[in-house]
């Protein structure tokens, strides 16, 4: 049996490089020009109101500019673009893509833009479960994966097969974090559902503690493209430092399907990989009694355990993590916390022994609704919880935590890749 081909190729030249890539996988054998192609980029979310650096978070506007130029030219017409960015508050896909000049794309070559949140999803059996999928995903002939070179807290890596959990509504995508089924588990069948020919891994970037841009990003220059998005993963995940096999999803995958996690049994062509390798953490360093961030420990905090995430925190509450950890190192002003303990996701139980509890989104509100271990709750609801509302309970149980602090962070991340030629804008704002 034939070895699948991955290409790896230097970004050089937009579409010189990524030609190069699909050639040399032969990439586009397999489409007709009669086919309804989707194509699938990773937009997980654009922020409209704050700064918000997109270097190795979403998938960059030169590659798909590219990719619809190319198909294009090479006479395919039925063009589609489709995404289901996190919906907060409301679903924002189009003013997204204005942002990003993919309505360039639709006014020069045609291509639909599709917003999945505005879209009808289809519930799709699973055998234990069902997942709602977006139709406009399942009606196409083709899609065409277009993922990040990224790191992710919860699942190691973010590539080709994780790209597609974007196909999911929102409910469905909150299921895949829940109790009873390990993440790593339910979003990599979904290629096994969708009609996936293609995957373009966007290199341009790689993003380190993945995949917000709370994370950091170094320019990797690299495209890499594959019919076989299993395959394509393994190279990635191996240009980041991590062995397939320590990548759950993976080894869940390979399992499943009968595959080797071994990078022998994959054809790579262009670029030899030993070159682009180098480890990219994914993770954030906690302390060993699970009190919180490491950062906390050697600025001396005490008084608090903020307990880690885990992978039942979604998607929607994971984009507001970070945020509330900086608004509650702003309350620090050199004396202990007075005995809290702030408790997230959708198995974490509070403890005793705290004076306050700080309940961090609905799924743990519910679940320790009636904790006898909690002398004083202090919920913050929302699905994702606001962090408004965050700011004023804690202030109210004297916890002068402070959202202005959150708004200089953002600015920090925003200019730390300022003024660096390489961190360039306008692989983005096309």
């Amino acid at each position: 049996m034939a070895k699948p081909v991955v290409s790896v190729v230097k970004y050089e030249d937009p579409i010189r490089s990524l030609k190069e890539a699909l050639e040399l996988c032969d990439g586009l054998a397999g489409f007709r020009k009669s086919d309804k192609i989707l194509i699938k980029p990773n937009i997980v979310y654009w922020d409209l109101d704050l700064p918000f650096p997109p270097f190795g978070v979403v998938t960059t506007s030169a590659v798909v500019f590219s990719l619809v130029q190319i198909l294009f030219e090479e006479g395919f017409r039925h063009l589609m673009l489709g995404e289901a960015s996190l919906p907060v508050p409301k679903p924002q896909g189009r003013e997204v893509y204005k942002v990003l000049g993919y309505e360039k794309l639709r006014d020069n070559y045609g291509v639909e833009l599709i917003d999945f949140n505005e879209e009808k999803f289809v519930p799709v059996d699973f055998g234990d479960y069902k997942l709602s999928i977006a139709q406009k995903a399942l009606e196409a002939d083709k899609i065409i994966n277009v993922p990040v070179l990224k790191t992710h807290n919860q699942c190691k890596v973010s590539l080709a097969l994780k790209n597609l959990k974007g196909v999911l509504d929102r409910k469905s995508k909150m299921f895949c974090h829940n109790v009873q089924m390990d993440l790593n588990s339910t979003f990599p069948r979904l290629v096994e559902k969708l009609p996936v020919a293609l995957n373009i891994v966007d290199g341009i970037f790689v993003l380190e503690r993945g995949p917000a841009p709370t994370g950091k990003a170094y320019r990797k220059n690299l495209l890499l493209a594959s019919c076989d998005p299993f395959a394509v993963d393994l190279v990635g995940a191996a240009i980041m430092g991590y062995r397939a096999e320590e990548v759950p999803h993976l080894k869940y995958y390979a399992g499943r399907h009968g595959r080797s996690t071994s990078l022998a049994e994959v054809a790579v062509k262009g670029e030899e990989i030993a070159g682009h390798c180098s480890y990219v953490d994914y993770d954030w360093e906690w302390t060993a009694e699970d009190t919180g961030p490491a950062g906390f420990m050697k600025r001396g905090i005490t008084g608090i355990a903020i307990r880690k995430y885990d992978d039942t925190l979604c998607t929607g509450c994971s984009a507001y993590y970070n945020a509330m950890l900086i608004m509650l190192l702003s309350a620090y002003q050199g004396e202990p916390f007075p005995g809290i303990e702030v408790v997230s996701g959708k198995k974490r139980l509070a403890s005793p022994g705290f004076a306050k509890t700080v309940l961090f989104g609905k799924c743990t509100c519910v679940l320790n609704k009636d904790n006898p271990n909690i002398a004083k709750a202090v919920p913050i609801r929302g699905c994702p919880p606001d962090l408004k509302r965050f700011e004023k309970a804690l202030q109210e149980e004297g916890i002068n935590c402070r959202y202005d602090a959150y708004l200089k962070y953002r600015q920090y991340l925003f200019d730390r890749y300022k003024d660096r030629e390489v961190f360039d804008l306008g692989l983005y704002l096309m």
